[in-house]
C-alpha cells in the first residue's frame, strides 16, 4: 500500500517510523511519503492561508498550494489519469482523506474498507480548514473522503491521521505477527474486547476469574463472549442497540436480556428503569 501525507508540519508524523508501522515501512508493506505543503508556496514567507470570505474568526488554508502538491501527488501515481476520456477510473484513483470534525466517523468498518485500498493521501488541514473548493477540485482526480475521528475538534489533522494510519496499517497483512490477534480485538464483531489477564494468578490480593483457570476452552469461550456483552453493554450501549438479535444465539440474547436489554421489533432496546451492572 501506498500512502501519501501533506502537512505543514512534516515532522508531526516522525511517530510513524516507530513500532509497527515503521517495521512495516522497513520491510516494504507500507510505502509512505510525507509532503511538506510550504512547498508549493510562492513568497518569502511561505504563507499557506488567508482571512476568510464573509469574515469571521481564523483563517483558511489557501488552495493553490493544496492544487499543487496534490498534483504532484497525482501525477506521480501509475494510472492515475486513467484511460478513459474524462479523467481516471473510480477504481484507480487514489482516495483523499481530509481529516475534519465535519467528516463521516472514521471508525473499525472504515478501517477495514481502506486497508483493501492500493493508495492513501490524507490531507492536513489547519486553522479553520482547507478551502472548500480544493475538496470540489479534487474529486476529479481522488476520491475525496472527508473524515473525523469523532465528536471532537483538534487543532490539525496530523493527530487524526497517526491514527488512522496505525489503524489501517495494523490491518495489511503481515504488519501484526499473529493475525488472530485482529479477529478477538474489539469492534472486530462490533462488541469490545473482553477482559484479559497475565500471570501472576494472584496479584496484590486480587485474583482472576477461576474459569480461565480450568482448561476448559468451550467454557472460557462463553465467558468471554458473555464478558463482551456485559462490558459493551456497560460502556457503549449504542453498538448493542446497532446489533441484529437474530444475529446472535440463545445464550447470547439471555446475557443481553441479564443487563436489561429485550427486543422489540427485531431490535434490542433498553428496558425502561434498566442499568446494567458495571
Amino acid at each position: 500500500m501506498r500512502l501519501d501525507v501533506v502537512s505543514i508540519f512534516p515532522e508531526y508524523l516522525a511517530a510513524l517510523d516507530l513500532s509497527l508501522i515503521g517495521k512495516a515501512r522497513r520491510d516494504g508493506l507500507l510505502e509512505m511519503s510525507v509532503t511538506d505543503l510550504r512547498d508549493f508556496t510562492a513568497d518569502r514567507h511561505r504563507t499557506v492561508d488567508d482571512t476568510p470570505y464573509g469574515g469571521g474568526a481564523g483563517m483558511v488554508m489557501k488552495p493553490e498550494p493544496w492544487a499543487q502538491a496534490l498534483e504532484q501527488i497525482r501525477d506521480s501515481t501509475p494510472g492515475s489519469r486513467g484511460d478513459q476520456p474524462g479523467g481516471p477510473a473510480r477504481s484507480q484513483r487514489p482516495v483523499l482523506i481530509v481529516p475534519s470534525p465535519a467528516g463521516e466517523v472514521f471508525t473499525q468498518e472504515t478501517a477495514r474498507e481502506l486497508a483493501e485500498r492500493d493508495h492513501l493521501v490524507f490531507a492536513c488541514g489547519r486553522y479553520e480548514g482547507i478551502d472548500e473548493r480544493v475538496l470540489e477540485w479534487a474529486r476529479e482526480s481522488f476520491e475525496v473522503r472527508p473524515m473525523s475521528l469523532g465528536d471532537y475538534v483538534l487543532n490539525g489533522g496530523e493527530v487524526a491521521v497517526l491514527a488512522m494510519v496505525e489503524a489501517i496499517g495494523r490491518l495489511i497483512p503481515g504488519v501484526i505477527g499473529n493475525p488472530q490477534s485482529l479477529v478477538e480485538e474489539s469492534h472486530s464483531d462490533g462488541l469490545l474486547e473482553y477482559p484479559v489477564y497475565t500471570k501472576p494468578a494472584s496479584w496484590r490480593e486480587r485474583g482472576i476469574p477461576e474459569v480461565l483457570l480450568s482448561g476448559h476452552h468451550g467454557k472460557i469461550a462463553r465467558w468471554r463472549r458473555d464478558e463482551q456483552l456485559r462490558r459493551t453493554s456497560s460502556r457503549r450501549p449504542d453498538l448493542i442497540e446497532r446489533l441484529q438479535p437474530a444475529d446472535l444465539d440463545a445464550r447470547d440474547r439471555a446475557a443481553l436480556e441479564a443487563e436489561g436489554w429485550r427486543i422489540v421489533d427485531d431490535a434490542f432496546l433498553r428496558r425502561d428503569g434498566d442499568r446494567p451492572q458495571t
